[in-house]
């Protein structure tokens, strides 16, 4: 499809689609970590992604020749993925898919943060500082409920942290030369990068395996073709035919389903303070993506 400057109602379906997406694998993960450890879960997806991406590629004719001046840029991006679901994986095993996906689809506040002091063409504006102020109060409160079984500091902490790790491989993308190496290239780095450390760190974080069953075989399967390699392959897709910040002002709609999804599927007790972060930090993403109006 030949590059576009507005979304249209094939774009808008795609990214409604494509946030229910990875929504729902936030479930999947916290299925699956009833039959893996979380972290050997993590590597386990990384390596079937480096297979699966590596197919793919060799299919479709993508080279696997690097720059030389995009592997530092690509070793960090891969070893921040590391971190990010190192982080992400354990906070889903410790605490429910709502609070870990209201803090962790946070990311585009951090992000607008760092970008306002990196990018000078990307300073904050009254309303996406409206919007920061908005989605960092979602967080707060989200941080601030104790109630209900599932809450623990720690999830609460590692979800966050996994956000700023995902902000910091956007970071390395765009501010080294690994931002002229094909998007297949890029997510290769970093499944190639994270799977063996996520693998010989797993045994620190407990069993490797619990009660495998074959749901928990399933989603796993499920991460590795839908997610990791051929899913975020999509996201790039999209992103090579729609405007960067048309394509983000859609991220606000993953917590958004992510919560409804484990309220749902997971039966999860969603306290109406969780409820109402959720209002502020989709609000507030939503402000700082979306587009100011020009005037004539």
């Amino acid at each position: 499809m030949e590059r576009k400057d507005h979304m249209d109602a094939f774009g808008a379906a795609a990214l409604i689609a494509f946030a229910l997406h990875l929504a729902f694998n936030q479930v999947v993960i916290k299925v699956t970590a009833g039959g893996f450890g979380p972290v050997f879960q993590a590597g386990l997806r990384s390596a079937g992604a480096v297979v699966v991406l590596f197919l793919w590629m060799r299919l479709r004719g993508v080279s696997f020749s690097v720059p030389r001046a995009a592997w530092v840029g690509g070793i960090a991006s891969g070893l921040f993925f590391t971190l990010e679901f190192i982080c992400l994986f354990v906070a889903l095993d410790i605490t429910t898919v709502s609070r870990a996906s209201v803090i962790f689809y946070s990311m585009p506040v951090w992000l607008s943060l760092i970008a306002h002091v990196l990018f000078p063409g990307e300073r904050l504006t009254p309303v996406k500082i409206a919007g920061l102020v908005l989605a960092m109060s979602g967080v707060a409160v989200a941080l601030a409920d104790r109630s209900g079984g599932s809450v623990s500091w720690m999830g609460d902490l590692l979800a966050l942290t996994a956000a700023f790790c995902w902000a910091a491989i956007v970071i390395c993308v765009r501010s080294t030369p690994l931002s002229t190496v094909p998007p297949a290239q890029q997510l290769m780095f970093q499944v190639l990068v994270s799977a063996p450390i996520l693998l010989i760190l797993a045994p620190l974080f407990g069993p490797l395996l619990r009660d495998v069953a074959p749901i928990h075989l399933a989603g796993l399967l499920f991460q590795i073709i839908a997610i990791a390699s051929l899913g975020f392959l999509v996201w790039f897709w999209l992103m090579s035919i729609y405007p960067a910040s048309s394509v983000a002002s859609f991220s606000f709609l993953s917590p958004v389903f992510s919560v409804i999804l484990g309220w749902l599927l997971l039966s999860e007790d969603v306290a109406p303070s969780v409820w109402g972060a959720l209002v502020l930090v989709a609000s507030g993403i939503y402000l700082i993506n979306r587009k100011p109006r020009v005037h004539p």
